[in-house]
């Protein structure tokens, strides 16, 4: 049987995990604390899969906990991991797929990603909700279709920070071409802050 090996480290003020099975990306979690990384990254473990803590990071790990810093400071990085998959539903894995291919700067709706893999902006957000690649396949970029934040596990004013150190002053709307549909990408400028309401 598989073992999933978690592998953690502060770099800067944050907290960043990543849960490995074999050079599979399975989770990632952020937290400011050691404690909370590690309850962040177990809740997005799969089931009935043994997993270990390993004290040393290992070179995948390193690079992988390194990117997340970065995503996390609003930098793009162009290194992609192998994800595991496997642990979604084949809906899941359409729509984080989709996800993957909004770049920073931008954010599209759970309306439209809707509209390009089938099901409903609800099961969009439920999916973004389980989304256990946190950063990775970047949750954060997703809003409602008033241009309000919507949710995210680790709460909105860091949904907004994040958003912020991405934005690149982009002044138009953008699209990308997803499962042969036309997803629709949204300057960073336009989000309502929490402030606003």
């Amino acid at each position: 049987m598989e073992m999933i090996k978690l592998y953690h480290s502060k770099i800067g003020n944050c907290w960043f995990a990543v849960a490995l099975e074999n050079s599979e990306v399975v989770a990632t979690a952020f937290s400011t604390s050691r404690k909370k990384v590690l309850e962040n990254i177990l809740k997005n473990l799969p089931y009935n899969v043994p997993f270990k803590l390993e004290e040393k990071l290992n070179p995948t790990s390193e690079n992988v906990l390194k990117a997340l810093k970065d995503i996390f400071d609003g930098k793009c990085v162009k290194q992609s991991f192998e994800l595991a998959a496997k642990y979604l539903s084949p809906y899941g894995r359409r729509v984080l797929e989709a996800l993957k291919l909004v770049p920073a700067g931008y954010v599209t709706t759970y309306g439209n990603l809707a509209k390009v893999c089938g099901g409903s902006p609800r099961a969009v957000g439920r999916v973004m909700a389980s989304n256990p690649f946190v950063l990775l396949v970047p949750c954060h970029r997703v809003v409602r279709s008033d241009m309000n934040l919507g949710g995210f596990g680790y709460g909105v004013k860091i949904k907004w920070e994040i958003l912020k150190r991405e934005d690149r002053s982009y002044e138009k709307s953008s699209k990308v071409k997803v499962f042969g549909k036309d997803l629709i990408l949204y300057p960073v400028k336009y989000v309502k802050s929490p402030m606003q309401g």
